[in-house]
């Protein structure tokens, strides 16, 4: 964690030490499998869907997995910023950049932004999180999951972040903007590389397979990510501020564990391997423990003009948000 940010504030004292130093044991192997098996779901998809042989039922279905693929590529992004996937800080910060590039997150940029998150979560006017407008209509809910205020949002702070702009970012102090900004400018010259490389060769890559299927994907990561903490508590309890969701398999895998996200924010040090067994030790003491992503969705549509956090009731419901998060 760099010097300059906040330390993760510490939750309610659930665990003794050894059971958490035991949960806390560092191992490479979890995240490099995991890594090389997310890479090759993105892969497998985007070939299937560029043979024009095979017939649509398998060609879309495949895009459509290989943009979940990308737009989940936030995760591995999340778990290596918070320096917990791999035992190097090295290793963690270069998945990290590689997965944000992926994702079209700045992993340097991120990973101060969700150090600030984790010290104020869900506490209106010091959460940037909460910078997002909160739906509180159908309107806005819809909007949200389309990702069009997300894609809105990612360019203009990477274009504030390269012209050195970071007004409203008090989790970027001014000797932390000089290397985000050169972090920005190579990942925007790496798209742009990709880009006229795409245009030499007419293959159409960051269409075809970059742009078009993360965009497709995005509505997926919104859905999961709107669960974490929207209709939670608007205090600093951790145990009533964020919510777990229990899911598939396939889907905790998609998002390394983070549907165990209550856990994640009362032990952040946890790594994600080792969530579910961290889950078994706190369930009993969590607020909000849901049994799937459908009844917490069906929840907050019951309630969307219930949503909004105290300082921001008056604002317009339907305004979009651009999106850091």
């Amino acid at each position: 964690m760099d010097e300059q940010q906040p330390t993760e504030r510490r939750g309610p004292v659930l665990l003794s030490r050894e059971q958490l130093r035991d949960l806390n044991a560092g191992s490479d192997g979890p995240a490099a499998v995991r890594c090389i098996a997310h890479l090759l779901v993105i892969g497998a998809g985007g070939w299937l869907w560029r043979q024009p042989d095979l017939p649509w039922l398998i060609r879309l279905p495949a895009l459509l997995l290989s943009g979940i693929a990308l737009a989940t590529c936030f995760a591995p992004m999340h778990e290596c910023g918070h320096r917990t996937a791999f035992r190097s800080q090295i290793l963690n910060d270069s998945v990290a950049w590689v997965c944000g590039l992926l994702s079209f997150y700045n992993a340097d940029f991120y990973r101060r932004y969700h150090q600030w998150h984790h010290r104020f979560t869900h506490q209106p006017g010091r959460d940037p999180e909460l910078d997002d407008v909160v739906p509180t209509s159908l309107a806005a809910y819809l909007l949200q999951l389309s990702g069009l205020p997300w894609w809105a949002g990612k360019v203009q702070t990477h274009l504030s972040l390269l012209l050195g702009r970071s007004a409203g970012m008090p989790y970027l102090p001014p000797e932390a903007l000089g290397p985000v900004r050169r972090s920005v400018a190579l990942q925007l010259s790496l798209y742009g590389l990709i880009g006229a490389a795409s245009w030499w060769s007419h293959t159409g890559l960051l269409w075809w397979n970059w742009l078009l299927p993360l965009a497709l994907g995005q509505p997926f990561l919104r859905f999961v990510l709107l669960a974490e903490h929207t209709g939670c508590a608007y205090n600093n309890d951790p145990l009533a501020n964020t919510r777990t969701t229990l899911t598939l398999a396939p889907l905790r895998w998609l998002m390394w564990e983070m549907p165990f996200h209550a856990e994640h924010h009362l032990y952040p040090s946890v790594p994600f391997h080792a969530l579910h067994r961290l889950h078994a030790l706190v369930a009993p003491r969590l607020e909000h423990c849901a049994p799937g992503y459908l009844a917490v969705h069906r929840g907050l549509l019951a309630r969307l003009d219930q949503l909004a956090p105290p300082a921001a009731a008056a604002a317009d419901p339907v305004a979009p948000a651009l999106s850091r998060s």
